[in-house]
Protein backbone atom coordinates (compact mmCIF):
# COMPACT_ATOMS: atom_id res chain seq x y z
CA UNK A 1 0.00 0.00 0.00
CA UNK A 2 1.31 3.44 -0.98
CA UNK A 3 0.40 6.79 0.56
CA UNK A 4 0.34 10.39 -0.62
CA UNK A 5 0.15 13.21 1.92
CA UNK A 6 -1.80 15.97 0.16
CA UNK A 7 -4.08 18.77 1.35
CA UNK A 8 -3.37 17.82 4.98
CA UNK A 9 -4.71 14.30 4.39
CA UNK A 10 -3.18 10.87 3.71
CA UNK A 11 -4.47 9.11 0.61
CA UNK A 12 -3.88 5.40 0.11
CA UNK A 13 -3.36 4.20 -3.43
CA UNK A 14 -2.21 1.25 -5.52
CA UNK A 15 -0.17 1.32 -8.70
CA UNK A 16 0.93 -1.06 -11.43
CA UNK A 17 2.91 -0.83 -14.66
CA UNK A 18 5.04 1.69 -16.51
CA UNK A 19 4.61 4.27 -19.24
CA UNK A 20 2.15 7.15 -19.49
CA UNK A 21 0.22 7.71 -16.28
CA UNK A 22 -3.43 6.68 -15.99
CA UNK A 23 -5.47 7.66 -12.92
CA UNK A 24 -8.65 5.80 -11.87
CA UNK A 25 -11.24 7.64 -9.75
CA UNK A 26 -13.90 5.54 -8.00
CA UNK A 27 -17.52 6.43 -7.29
CA UNK A 28 -19.75 6.24 -4.24
CA UNK A 29 -19.79 3.25 -1.87
CA UNK A 30 -16.42 2.20 -3.29
CA UNK A 31 -12.68 2.53 -2.85
CA UNK A 32 -9.61 1.78 -4.95
CA UNK A 33 -10.41 -1.97 -4.84
CA UNK A 34 -13.23 -1.47 -7.33
CA UNK A 35 -10.49 -1.08 -9.98
CA UNK A 36 -8.61 -4.33 -9.26
CA UNK A 37 -9.16 -5.78 -12.75
CA UNK A 38 -8.24 -2.49 -14.44
CA UNK A 39 -5.07 -2.14 -12.37
CA UNK A 40 -4.01 -5.55 -13.60
CA UNK A 41 -4.80 -5.14 -17.29
CA UNK A 42 -4.19 -1.42 -17.81
CA UNK A 43 -0.91 -1.86 -15.93
CA UNK A 44 0.33 -3.95 -18.86
CA UNK A 45 0.44 -0.75 -20.95
CA UNK A 46 0.34 2.24 -18.59
CA UNK A 47 1.55 3.45 -15.22
CA UNK A 48 -1.85 2.81 -13.66
CA UNK A 49 -2.95 4.40 -10.38
CA UNK A 50 -6.09 3.80 -8.32
CA UNK A 51 -6.51 5.86 -5.16
CA UNK A 52 -9.13 5.91 -2.43
CA UNK A 53 -10.79 9.29 -2.25
CA UNK A 54 -11.03 11.32 0.94
CA UNK A 55 -12.90 9.45 3.73
CA UNK A 56 -13.01 6.16 1.79
CA UNK A 57 -11.40 2.93 3.00
CA UNK A 58 -8.66 2.56 4.13
CA UNK A 59 -8.23 6.30 4.57
CA UNK A 60 -9.17 8.20 7.72
CA UNK A 61 -12.94 8.27 8.19
CA UNK A 62 -15.02 11.43 8.13
CA UNK A 63 -15.82 13.14 11.43
CA UNK A 64 -19.24 14.39 12.47
CA UNK A 65 -18.10 17.98 11.97
CA UNK A 66 -16.91 17.53 8.36
CA UNK A 67 -18.78 17.98 5.10
CA UNK A 68 -18.44 15.55 2.20
CA UNK A 69 -17.53 18.41 -0.10
CA UNK A 70 -17.37 17.95 -3.86
CA UNK A 71 -15.14 21.03 -4.08
CA UNK A 72 -12.71 19.38 -1.69
CA UNK A 73 -12.71 16.14 -3.67
CA UNK A 74 -11.94 18.02 -6.90
CA UNK A 75 -9.07 19.83 -5.20
CA UNK A 76 -7.79 16.50 -3.87
CA UNK A 77 -7.87 14.99 -7.37
CA UNK A 78 -6.05 18.00 -8.80
CA UNK A 79 -3.26 17.75 -6.23
CA UNK A 80 -3.06 13.98 -6.58
CA UNK A 81 -2.55 14.26 -10.35
CA UNK A 82 0.18 16.86 -9.86
CA UNK A 83 1.83 14.57 -7.33
CA UNK A 84 1.56 11.33 -9.27
CA UNK A 85 1.88 12.72 -12.81
CA UNK A 86 5.30 14.28 -12.26
CA UNK A 87 4.33 17.44 -14.18
CA UNK A 88 2.96 15.46 -17.14
CA UNK A 89 -0.59 15.05 -18.35
CA UNK A 90 -2.50 11.92 -17.35
CA UNK A 91 -5.24 9.76 -18.80
CA UNK A 92 -8.09 10.34 -16.38
CA UNK A 93 -10.82 7.72 -15.89
CA UNK A 94 -13.75 8.22 -13.54
CA UNK A 95 -16.81 6.26 -12.52
CA UNK A 96 -20.10 7.73 -11.28
CA UNK A 97 -19.38 10.34 -8.54
CA UNK A 98 -15.72 9.99 -9.52
CA UNK A 99 -16.62 10.71 -13.15
CA UNK A 100 -18.41 13.86 -12.01
CA UNK A 101 -15.21 14.92 -10.22
CA UNK A 102 -13.16 14.22 -13.34
CA UNK A 103 -15.52 16.34 -15.43
CA UNK A 104 -15.30 19.21 -12.93
CA UNK A 105 -11.51 19.04 -12.92
CA UNK A 106 -11.42 19.00 -16.72
CA UNK A 107 -13.49 22.20 -16.70
CA UNK A 108 -11.22 23.73 -14.06
CA UNK A 109 -7.76 22.65 -15.24
CA UNK A 110 -7.78 20.68 -18.50
CA UNK A 111 -4.01 21.15 -18.89
CA UNK A 112 -3.49 18.28 -16.43
CA UNK A 113 -5.43 15.84 -18.59
CA UNK A 114 -4.51 14.02 -21.80
CA UNK A 115 -7.73 12.06 -22.28
CA UNK A 116 -10.95 11.89 -20.29
CA UNK A 117 -13.08 8.80 -19.72
CA UNK A 118 -16.40 9.26 -17.90
CA UNK A 119 -18.65 6.39 -16.87
CA UNK A 120 -22.16 7.57 -15.95
CA UNK A 121 -21.53 10.76 -13.94
CA UNK A 122 -24.73 11.70 -12.05
CA UNK A 123 -24.80 15.07 -13.79
CA UNK A 124 -28.36 16.03 -12.84
CA UNK A 125 -27.18 19.54 -12.00
CA UNK A 126 -27.00 20.24 -15.73
CA UNK A 127 -30.77 20.60 -15.48
CA UNK A 128 -31.90 20.94 -11.87
CA UNK A 129 -30.53 21.98 -8.50
CA UNK A 130 -28.85 19.49 -6.19
CA UNK A 131 -32.24 19.29 -4.45
CA UNK A 132 -34.56 19.76 -7.46
CA UNK A 133 -37.16 22.51 -7.21
CA UNK A 134 -40.72 21.78 -8.41
CA UNK A 135 -40.51 24.52 -11.05
CA UNK A 136 -37.27 23.04 -12.42
CA UNK A 137 -38.87 19.62 -12.73
CA UNK A 138 -41.96 21.10 -14.39
CA UNK A 139 -39.82 22.95 -16.93
CA UNK A 140 -37.83 19.79 -17.66
CA UNK A 141 -41.05 17.78 -18.08
CA UNK A 142 -41.98 20.15 -20.89
CA UNK A 143 -38.57 20.08 -22.62
CA UNK A 144 -37.18 16.62 -21.84
CA UNK A 145 -39.91 14.46 -20.28
CA UNK A 146 -37.94 11.19 -20.31
CA UNK A 147 -35.08 12.74 -18.34
CA UNK A 148 -37.48 14.51 -15.97
CA UNK A 149 -39.35 11.30 -15.19
CA UNK A 150 -36.05 9.45 -14.67
CA UNK A 151 -34.94 12.11 -12.16
CA UNK A 152 -38.28 11.88 -10.34
CA UNK A 153 -38.06 8.08 -10.21
CA UNK A 154 -34.49 8.09 -8.91
CA UNK A 155 -35.42 10.65 -6.28
CA UNK A 156 -38.52 8.86 -5.02
CA UNK A 157 -37.10 5.32 -5.23
CA UNK A 158 -33.51 6.10 -4.21
CA UNK A 159 -32.42 9.44 -2.78
CA UNK A 160 -35.45 10.24 -0.62
CA UNK A 161 -35.81 6.86 1.16
CA UNK A 162 -32.02 6.44 1.45
CA UNK A 163 -31.72 9.90 3.03
CA UNK A 164 -34.55 9.06 5.44
CA UNK A 165 -32.82 5.80 6.41
CA UNK A 166 -29.50 7.59 6.99
CA UNK A 167 -31.18 10.20 9.17
CA UNK A 168 -32.49 7.29 11.22
CA UNK A 169 -28.99 5.77 11.22
CA UNK A 170 -30.25 2.63 9.44
CA UNK A 171 -27.22 2.01 7.23
CA UNK A 172 -28.36 -1.41 6.02
CA UNK A 173 -31.66 -0.07 4.73
CA UNK A 174 -29.94 2.96 3.18
CA UNK A 175 -27.50 0.70 1.34
CA UNK A 176 -30.27 -1.57 0.06
CA UNK A 177 -32.38 1.33 -1.18
CA UNK A 178 -29.52 3.30 -2.69
CA UNK A 179 -27.92 0.18 -4.18
CA UNK A 180 -31.11 -0.99 -5.89
CA UNK A 181 -31.82 2.49 -7.28
CA UNK A 182 -28.26 2.93 -8.54
CA UNK A 183 -27.54 -0.52 -9.94
CA UNK A 184 -31.01 -1.85 -10.58
CA UNK A 185 -32.61 -4.43 -8.29
CA UNK A 186 -31.20 -7.57 -9.90
CA UNK A 187 -27.67 -6.20 -10.33
CA UNK A 188 -27.64 -5.17 -6.68
CA UNK A 189 -28.89 -8.59 -5.53
CA UNK A 190 -26.18 -10.23 -7.64
CA UNK A 191 -23.36 -8.45 -5.78
CA UNK A 192 -20.94 -10.78 -4.04
CA UNK A 193 -20.71 -10.66 -0.26
CA UNK A 194 -17.22 -9.17 -0.60
CA UNK A 195 -18.44 -6.39 -2.90
CA UNK A 196 -21.44 -5.71 -0.67
CA UNK A 197 -19.07 -5.39 2.28
CA UNK A 198 -16.95 -2.89 0.33
CA UNK A 199 -20.08 -0.87 -0.40
CA UNK A 200 -21.20 -0.85 3.23
CA UNK A 201 -17.72 0.13 4.42
CA UNK A 202 -17.80 3.11 2.06
CA UNK A 203 -21.39 4.20 2.59
CA UNK A 204 -20.77 7.68 3.99
CA UNK A 205 -23.76 9.46 5.50
CA UNK A 206 -22.42 12.92 4.78
CA UNK A 207 -22.26 12.22 1.06
CA UNK A 208 -26.06 12.18 0.84
CA UNK A 209 -26.72 14.50 3.77
CA UNK A 210 -24.01 17.07 3.02
CA UNK A 211 -23.59 19.86 0.48
CA UNK A 212 -24.18 17.57 -2.48
CA UNK A 213 -23.47 17.97 -6.20
CA UNK A 214 -22.04 21.14 -7.69
CA UNK A 215 -23.86 22.91 -10.53
CA UNK A 216 -22.73 22.28 -14.10
CA UNK A 217 -22.66 24.74 -17.00
CA UNK A 218 -23.65 23.53 -20.47
CA UNK A 219 -21.74 26.40 -22.08
CA UNK A 220 -18.53 25.48 -20.26
CA UNK A 221 -18.88 21.81 -21.18
CA UNK A 222 -19.35 22.77 -24.84
CA UNK A 223 -15.90 24.39 -24.72
CA UNK A 224 -14.20 21.29 -23.33
CA UNK A 225 -11.48 20.38 -25.81
CA UNK A 226 -10.30 16.96 -24.69
CA UNK A 227 -10.60 13.55 -26.32
CA UNK A 228 -13.47 12.14 -24.25
CA UNK A 229 -14.90 8.64 -23.95
CA UNK A 230 -18.36 8.33 -22.41
CA UNK A 231 -19.37 4.90 -21.12
CA UNK A 232 -22.71 3.50 -20.02
CA UNK A 233 -23.89 0.06 -18.95
CA UNK A 234 -26.53 -1.63 -21.09
CA UNK A 235 -28.60 -2.46 -18.01
CA UNK A 236 -27.98 0.75 -16.07
CA UNK A 237 -30.91 2.79 -14.73
CA UNK A 238 -32.22 5.06 -17.49
CA UNK A 239 -31.30 8.22 -15.61
CA UNK A 240 -27.57 7.58 -16.01
CA UNK A 241 -27.96 6.72 -19.69
CA UNK A 242 -30.06 9.80 -20.47
CA UNK A 243 -27.58 12.09 -18.71
CA UNK A 244 -24.68 10.57 -20.63
CA UNK A 245 -26.51 11.03 -23.94
CA UNK A 246 -26.93 14.72 -23.08
CA UNK A 247 -23.24 15.12 -22.20
CA UNK A 248 -22.34 13.43 -25.49
CA UNK A 249 -24.25 16.17 -27.32
CA UNK A 250 -22.32 18.87 -25.46
CA UNK A 251 -18.66 17.73 -25.58
CA UNK A 252 -17.35 18.33 -29.12
CA UNK A 253 -14.69 15.61 -29.21
CA UNK A 254 -16.58 12.82 -27.45
CA UNK A 255 -17.65 9.30 -28.31
CA UNK A 256 -20.21 7.11 -26.55
CA UNK A 257 -19.89 3.38 -25.89
CA UNK A 258 -22.35 0.98 -24.26
CA UNK A 259 -21.00 -1.96 -22.26
CA UNK A 260 -23.22 -5.04 -22.80
CA UNK A 261 -24.35 -7.28 -19.95
CA UNK A 262 -23.46 -4.61 -17.41
CA UNK A 263 -25.14 -2.14 -15.10
CA UNK A 264 -23.81 0.98 -13.38
CA UNK A 265 -20.56 -0.66 -12.17
CA UNK A 266 -19.79 -1.78 -15.71
CA UNK A 267 -16.03 -2.00 -15.07
CA UNK A 268 -16.82 -4.79 -12.58
CA UNK A 269 -19.83 -6.38 -14.30
CA UNK A 270 -18.12 -6.87 -17.68
CA UNK A 271 -14.50 -5.96 -17.10
CA UNK A 272 -13.15 -7.63 -20.24
CA UNK A 273 -15.41 -5.63 -22.58
CA UNK A 274 -14.95 -2.44 -20.54
CA UNK A 275 -11.16 -2.80 -20.54
CA UNK A 276 -11.00 -3.47 -24.27
CA UNK A 277 -13.21 -0.44 -24.95
CA UNK A 278 -11.06 1.90 -22.87
CA UNK A 279 -7.76 0.57 -24.20
CA UNK A 280 -8.97 0.97 -27.78
CA UNK A 281 -9.89 4.60 -27.08
CA UNK A 282 -6.57 5.32 -25.38
CA UNK A 283 -4.59 3.77 -28.20
CA UNK A 284 -6.14 6.23 -30.64
CA UNK A 285 -4.89 9.14 -28.56
CA UNK A 286 -1.30 8.12 -27.83
CA UNK A 287 0.92 5.09 -28.12
CA UNK A 288 0.61 2.55 -25.33
CA UNK A 289 3.71 1.57 -23.40
CA UNK A 290 5.45 -1.45 -24.92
Amino acid sequence: MLQANLNLYKFNYAENGNGDTLVLVHGSASDYRTWDKQLLEFGMYYHTIAYSRRFHWPNKQISDAEDYSMIQHVEDLEEFIKFIGNNKTVHLIGHSYGAFLCLLLALKNSKLIRTLTLAEPPAVTLYVSNVPKPLEILKLLLTNPKLALAIIKFGTKGITPATKALNQNDLNLALDVFGKATLGVQSYLNLSEERRKQAKTNLIKAELLGSGLLPLSKNKIKKLNLPTLLISGQNSPKLFQYLLFEINKLIPNSELKIIPDASHIMHEDNSSYYNATVLSFLKKHGEMYK
